[in-house]
């Protein structure tokens, strides 16, 4: 029953207003699902914690644009700072959450603030797996601001001798930059190829020929045995002289919150199709939710920016008791010296690789197939066609090899 004198619907708008979301991770993901919060017409408290002191920023210009000088630090930002007095979002910043109890609905902050919710989204990002070896403590790892400002500021003089440790995305978007700066760069990798665990070893030969080609030496099947104060021993013995040493050799789910409140957790933070947690009043999105996928039938981790640009709007729509279904394709991008790309699709089971256009004048699209249905390709200096390559992997189609690897078949007449 509602209260006398309130007109129909206004008793769910006053209780709309009573009810307060806690978002905790002051990240991409987080800034999304606010803004989607308030765009659905959510008018009650919406607190955003986050551990570091800048505002929600966005992570693909940290090794690429800004690390190489091309972009401001604003443009780095998810919203201006005033966007979030004007839609009435708390922020919380360098403040670290330190527990969750869900029989309470409470967050407690590390400064002993216990902030209440009735509803709780966890995105907490990831963190770089760091090396454990003597003289790792001078290393330099890229996931935040900081850790870009840090390092742009060493390798923009150039004339340095910069070994970059892992041939992963974070690795090879590094020592580009690097190199465009005029800094001599070598690439330390344990794998037989670049990217062999993202893309196999076709493409990831193609990376190592496009680096090599712009004067790095690329090191495969060579790990790090040691780093001294000026030089990397790598495993087979070799002293590499090093002024700057870079490591990018993955991340891991920060779930540590999650974990201690008892959530559900294997690979991150366990979540179904609509971003829930196995607690109906939390959830989670952006790198630390291993998500069910209903297109693949299985749970993924997404680690790349798209994932926390869209999994945090529909978290926040979730939230709100929409019909969420969040499907979407992992998608990723990058540019490296003249290459620029786009993946679409998640190529970890594929019995066969094909191309259509000049891999050898980097214009082409990689298709990656199973049973002869695409499930993952990547544009390479071929554009407007990421629409259209999403679109053929959700058909489940088989594709005819030789049309889809003839240039003048347009993608969408496979379908």
């Amino acid at each position: 029953m509602g209260e006398p004198g309130l007109a129909p619907g206004q008793e769910e708008d006053q209780m709309s207003s009573e009810e307060t979301y806690v978002i905790v991770g002051a990240s991409l993901a987080g800034a999304k699902a606010a803004q989607a919060l308030r765009e659905e017409g959510f008018d009650g408290r919406i607190v955003l914690v986050g551990a570091e002191s800048e505002l929600p920023y966005e992570r693909p210009p940290l090794t690429k644009g800004f690390l190489q000088g091309k972009e401001e630090q604003a443009k780095v930002y998810v919203h201006e700072a005033g966007w979030y007095d004007k839609h009435h979002v708390e922020l919380r910043l360098g403040m670290a959450a330190s527990a969750v109890d869900r029989t309470a609905r409470t967050v407690m902050l590390a400064d002993g603030v216990s902030v209440p919710y009735d509803k709780l989204l966890l995105t907490t990002g990831s963190s770089p797996r760091y090396l454990d070896m003597p003289g790792a403590e001078r290393v330099h790892y890229l996931r935040t601001l900081g850790d870009s400002l840090a390092l742009r500021e060493v390798i923009e003089p150039g004339e340095k001798r910069v070994v970059v440790i892992g041939a992963g995305w974070i690795g090879l978007e590094t020592a580009a930059a690097a190199r465009e700066y005029g800094n001599d760069v070598t690439i330390v990798e344990p794998a037989p190829a670049p990217l062999l665990r993202s893309v196999g070893p076709q493409i990831g030969e193609l990376f190592a020929s496009l680096h090599r080609r712009h004067g790095v030496e690329v090191l495969l099947n060579e790990g790090v045995a040691s780093i001294g104060p000026d030089s990397v021993i790598t495993s087979g013995g070799r002293e590499l002289p090093a002024d700057i040493v870079i490591v990018g050799i993955g991340v891991r789910p920060n779930i540590e919150l999650g974990e201690s409140a008892g959530l559900e957790v294997e690979n991150g933070i366990v979540v179904d199709a609509s971003l829930r947690t196995s607690d109906p009043y939390i959830y989670a999105a952006g790198d630390v939710a291993n998500a069910y996928h209903p297109l693949l039938g299985r749970h993924l981790r997404v680690e790349h920016w798209a994932n926390a640009l869209n999994g945090g709007t529909a978290a926040g729509r979730s939230m709100l008791g929409h019909d969420v279904v969040y499907d979407r394709l992992p998608y990723f991008f990058t540019d490296q010296y003249e290459l620029g790309m786009e993946m679409t699709g998640v190529p970890d089971a594929y019995d066969q690789v094909l191309f259509r256009g000049s891999a050898q004048d980097l214009e082409f699209i990689a298709f990656w197939l199973l049973g002869g249905k695409v499930v993952a390709a990547m544009n390479v200096n071929v554009w407007d066609v990421a629409t259209d390559l999403q679109a053929l992997i959700r058909s489940g189609n088989i594709i005819d090899p030789d049309r889809l690897t003839d240039p003048g078949t347009p993608l969408l007449d496979l379908l």
